[in-house]
């Protein structure tokens, strides 16, 4: 019988040690993969190829009170929700939870040079996740790929394992190019997930917000060099209300490059961004639209859109948020279809083991329908995990 599901974390995290995972990684690429070490204190701290040691960090808090977290340690033994997948459900209970989407962040290791040490060490995660730790219970451990992000057809070959593997979803962590704009390249990709009904999600961002002058966000028809160049980027225009909020930059990236329009069935979930900004950005960015469109198009040769910016992200995006009474307040302006909450669960804003009654304060006075879309529905339509 499919689970009956009440509450569901849209985004929290596998936040294990290394060595939970890394013997499904080929022995000949093992040591390149990330790895734990003890320190003198007895503390935690990772080891990964080309990157500096790291020793602490906010994804180990684990229900720690803001009076006693230490960002400067990793205590993995000591720290919950960085254990086994048995001890993983016992937490969920703990915290009212039926079910957790887990992303893994930091596995792709793009300082791994090597295209094959970095495949193998995406696979032998994937592995992992897929048959040892999400199996103990898939209805509520419901695992998110990794990507590898180095090719669209290195994407496309592993979104298909981790299919096969029945992983519910895959994370982006760059455009399946690698590159710092979507290009013709990625439409294979696009193509391929829809074909695959495969959901795609985004943590956040990119991580890729450099702005200025010289750096472009768009490879765009025409390019100028010179006194001839705008002094300004059109993607960063329509972005910048949003610059410093997840997920603004590659939307507007999405949108100008016309990958929505190509793909009408492309949907796209930013996890951990919180809804507060959203309805501001979207009246703003389509304000600098109407505003900017006519130089870009004349000087850059990007065509005219067929609707308004907003329009596009109304149907295509979703949006994860935590901790956000305004963004719930505003969530018509969104959509309450599209939006989706999270525990963030281990890391440092999660209130675990009290994300239920952090989340009631957030809803009071949300009918009872719309608040079970937000906390399960959108995640149940979106996840395809076929029950509520």
């Amino acid at each position: 019988m499919a689970r009956k599901y009440r509450y569901i974390s849209a985004d929290s995290h596998f936040e294990c040690p290394p060595d939970q995972w890394t013997h499904r990684v080929p022995k000949e690429y093992r040591d390149r993969a990330p790895r734990r070490i003890k320190l003198s204190d007895g503390k935690d701290a990772i080891i990964s190829e080309g990157r500096p040691i790291t020793y602490g960090g906010t994804s180990w808090v684990g229900g720690r009170s803001p009076e006693e977290f230490n960002p400067t340690r990793i205590d993995y033994d000591g720290t919950p929700g960085c254990g086994t997948p048995e001890q993983r459900l016992l937490e969920q209970d703990k915290d009212g939870i039926d079910a957790e989407v887990l992303f893994a962040l930091g596995i792709r290791q793009p300082s791994v040079r090597d295209k094959n040490a970095r495949l193998a060490i995406v696979q032998g995660f994937n592995d992992y996740m897929a048959e040892e730790y999400c199996a103990i219970a898939p209805d509520r451990l419901i695992g998110v790929g990794v990507l590898p992000d180095c090719g669209a057809e290195e994407d496309i070959a592993e979104m298909e394992r981790c299919a096969r593997l029945g992983l519910k979803a895959v994370c982006l962590e760059a455009f399946p190019s690698g590159q710092r704009y979507p290009i013709p390249q990625d439409d294979k990709f696009w193509a391929a997930a829809v074909d695959m009904n495969m959901p795609i999600t985004i943590h956040t961002s990119f991580h890729h917000h450099v702005q200025g002058r010289d750096v472009y966000q768009l490879k765009y028809p025409i390019e100028l060099e010179g006194e001839e160049r705008p002094p300004t980027d059109f993607v960063q225009r329509l972005a910048r209300q949003g610059i410093y909020h997840c997920g603004a930059l590659e939307a507007v990236q999405l949108i100008l490059s016309g990958v929505f329009d190509r793909f009408p069935k492309l949907r796209i979930y930013w996890a951990e961004n919180n809804l507060g900004w959203i309805p501001y950005y979207y009246e703003q960015m389509d304000q600098e639209y109407q505003t900017n469109r006519h130089w870009a198009e004349r000087l850059l040769g990007l065509k005219p859109l067929s609707r308004l910016p907003s329009e596009y992200l109304r149907e295509h995006a979703y949006w994860g948020f935590i901790e956000d009474s305004i963004g719930v307040r505003l969530r018509h302006e969104i959509g309450v279809g599209r939006v989706m909450w999270s525990t963030d669960f281990p890391h440092i804003v999660s209130r675990w083991p009290n994300s239920l009654k952090v989340m009631e304060s957030q809803m009071a006075g949300v009918p009872e329908e719309e608040k079970y879309q937000m906390v399960a529905g959108n995640a149940i339509e979106f996840f395809h995990l076929g029950s509520g």
